[in-house]
């Protein structure tokens, strides 16, 4: 499953008419989180990362997302980090799908 769709319907309750914007930032934000991801260059800097798109994913309902940047940070907590190039393109494929989702939930609303 990639998205929590209870998640979702609760923070459109609470967000009402900033749930389009909350939508627009993650979006923004993933796609500047995941560059992080990319650009990581020590295990540091990629914890840090995970951890970041790992919070925000799951409070956006993106369970499997979070789930992959979790155990991404448990990986960069733990070196070696063997197999992270096999994580990170899992992360980045979980992420079209969520992208995807989000993208027409955006499109969605703004036609409503």
């Amino acid at each position: 499953m990639h998205i929590d769709h209870k998640v979702l319907s609760d923070l459109r309750e609470i967000m009402e008419d900033g749930y389009l914007q909350l939508v627009q930032t993650f979006l923004d934000d993933s796609e500047r989180r995941l560059g992080q991801l990319h650009a990581a260059r020590s295990a540091v800097e990629l914890g840090a990362a995970a951890h970041s798109f790992k919070g925000s994913s799951s409070n956006m309902g993106a369970v499997a997302l979070a789930t992959l940047c979790q155990e991404l940070e448990d990986k960069a907590r733990h070196p070696p980090l063997l197999g992270i190039e096999d994580l990170i393109s899992r992360i980045d494929v979980e992420f079209a799908e969520v992208q995807r989702f989000y993208r027409a939930e955006h499109r969605r609303i703004s036609a409503g």
